[in-house]
């Protein structure tokens, strides 16, 4: 039974009021962008707002819902988290299972296991990754978004430490009942992986939402952006190519400030809608998947 000494409670209560501030310090910059998309363009400018709208609008958002262009980069944006998520999901499973095994059930695990640890450390560099895209065809095509980042490297480390702690025992019971390996992996170890699994599904969601660089690359025509990258565009290098006569008539009413601020805000509520649902996996995911035991 632990002693809960005085100096103990001390340190507990500094722990708990350092983690809040951290917490409330970590959320005021959305909060703050929150309160400058509802509030009106007058207020922005003046910079009266701070955790609070003031003189609350929806200008903002309902000029953002105007704009095709935004909609249809957040509907590239979601194709390229379905089929990159998917992707990501199944060759994360379909490599880490086999590398796996004991080497005298799968002789090339040491060789494959290396291999894959020496592409986290070097890289053939951007212009031969690009000259690889083109040349297979897949520049402006939501697969040049997609297939160079097919195996995520380390959410495979991660399934393979998780794979390597489960009991033998379940394995040897298995081959006792007639199993093969698909039905091992398919019956026993995918449905005991679900913290696991939850936990790398969200570093690939959120690897492909926040990916813009490649979309600015790879991309030659502005209406196959993935969202960031057409945020990236407008709201960073405020590209007015990127913008219509109409737009253009809308922005004398709006603030540049809030308009961002909607946008911004807009970008990030998918991931923010997801993440509630895979939290409670995601730090029990990362701490047994991240060391053999």
């Amino acid at each position: 039974m632990r002693l809960e000494t005085k100096g103990y409670k001390y340190f507990t209560w500094f722990n708990n009021v350092f983690l809040i501030l951290l917490a409330l310090a970590c959320l005021f910059p959305l909060i703050h962008v929150l309160a400058l998309s509802f509030s009106s363009s007058s207020a922005a400018a003046a910079g009266e707002v701070m955790l609070w709208p003031v003189e609350f609008t929806l200008s903002s958002y309902e000029y953002v819902a105007a704009k095709s262009e935004f909609w249809r980069s957040m509907f590239v944006s979601f194709q390229r988290i379905l089929l990159g998520g998917t992707i990501n999901f199944l060759v994360t499973i379909l490599l880490a299972y086999p590398i796996s095994r004991e080497p005298k059930e799968f002789k090339p695990r040491t060789f494959l296991a290396w291999f894959l640890f020496m592409t986290m450390l070097f890289n053939g560099g951007l212009i031969p990754w690009y000259i690889v895209i083109k040349e297979a065809g897949l520049l402006d095509t939501i697969w040049a978004l997609v297939l160079p980042n097919a195996v995520p490297v380390f959410n495979v480390i991660l399934l393979i430490n998780f794979f390597r702690q489960l009991p033998k025992e379940l394995d040897e019971a298995a081959y006792v009942d007639g199993a093969g390996h698909w039905t091992i992996l398919w019956k026993i170890y995918i449905p005991l992986s679900l913290p696991v699994l939850a936990t790398v599904t969200l570093f690939s969601l959120v690897m492909h939402w926040n990916s813009w660089f490649d979309g600015l690359i790879l991309m030659n025509k502005p209406d196959n952006y993935p969202l960031q990258s057409f945020l990236q565009t407008v709201i960073i290098q405020q590209d007015l190519s990127m913008i219509t006569s109409g737009d253009l008539e809308g922005l004398s009413e709006i603030s540049d400030r809030t308009l961002k601020s909607a946008q911004i805000f807009l970008g990030c509520l998918p991931i923010f809608l997801v993440y509630p649902f895979l939290q409670r996996y995601f730090v029990k995911g990362i701490v047994i998947g991240s060391v053999k035991g």
